[in-house]
């Protein structure tokens, strides 16, 4: 990925869903372009116009952190949107997947002993990489996925299967969507996150619009509604993400539900029907 191309796009799009009024200043005749102008942006943040031009170029590694800080604030970023800012600015190394690295034994016997709840293990650049047997009875038989495949998001927008499981599709690919665009401001020449995100902009169209809309992760946890077996009911999840390793890009997804709701007794009925086979 350009990090150049990526920090110029981010903070156009920021400043185009913003209207002069938004901020409190004047709307002075008819604009040229949506959104606030790279002016009122420098004005906004005290800031002189070249250094924003430069900012906007690219040039973050001429621009210092305050002026960064003054931006963010002048555009309203979101925390998680001043972290994607801050990391197409400071770019580091971009390290690949962990590879053929293992989980360790321990890690997975954590995970195995969540029996009554889905969870699973995602690394770097949305890699699955552990799970525990209710997480393959809900979610999709991990085993017969090849690992080069297993990825947050070629299970989202390739699988057809994931369209049907989740009641608001729509909703869980845009959740898909910020996680690997904040994925790239972490590692943006990690060669094979960039080769994932061209094939999903080659083979999804619904990837490429959700993609342009600039989301970046903000949360790791929120509610899902999935549809089980039989088709008339459906599970209700709260999840979090938790930091189960000292690897900070891993993160165990754990999905629960409510005690003693219609959700609890399905997933239960699920979880002692596949055990009985």
């Amino acid at each position: 990925m350009d990090t150049y191309d990526a920090l110029r796009d981010f903070l156009v799009s920021r400043r185009a869903r913003l209207r002069p009024q938004d901020v409190g200043l004047p709307d002075h005749g008819v604009r040229r372009v949506r959104g606030l102008r790279r002016e009122e942006v420098a004005t906004l943040a005290a800031v002189s116009v070249e250094h924003y031009i430069r900012l906007e170029r690219g040039q973050a590694s001429r621009v210092s952190d305050a002026v960064l800080d003054a931006v963010a604030e002048a555009l309203r970023l979101s925390p998680g949107e001043r972290r994607y800012l801050r990391s197409l600015a400071r770019p580091g190394t971009g390290s690949g997947r962990q590879g053929s690295r293992g989980v360790r034994p321990s890690v997975q016997h954590i995970i195995d002993s969540m029996a009554g709840t889905p969870a699973y293990l995602v690394g770097r650049g949305g890699a699955i990489r552990a799970w525990n047997h209710l997480a393959s009875v809900v979610f999709a038989d991990f085993d017969s996925i090849p690992a080069a495949q297993r990825t947050v998001g070629r299970l989202v927008f390739l699988d057809a299967r994931a369209r049907w499981l989740y009641v608001d599709w729509e909703a869980k690919a845009r959740e898909a969507v910020s996680y690997l665009r904040t994925e790239t401001g972490k590692r943006p020449r990690d060669p094979e996150l960039m080769r994932e995100i061209d094939e999903l902009a080659d083979r999804s169209e619904d990837f490429r619009r959700l993609w342009s809309e600039q989301h970046v992760l903000e949360t790791m946890h929120s509610t899902v509604v999935l549809r089980c077996h039989p088709p008339h009911r459906r599970l209700e999840f709260s999840w979090e993400g938790l930091q189960l390793t000292s690897d900070p890009d891993e993160i165990v997804l754990v999905y629960t539900t409510t005690p003693g709701s219609p959700s609890a007794a399905a997933l239960l009925e699920m979880s002692m029907t596949s055990n009985r086979r």
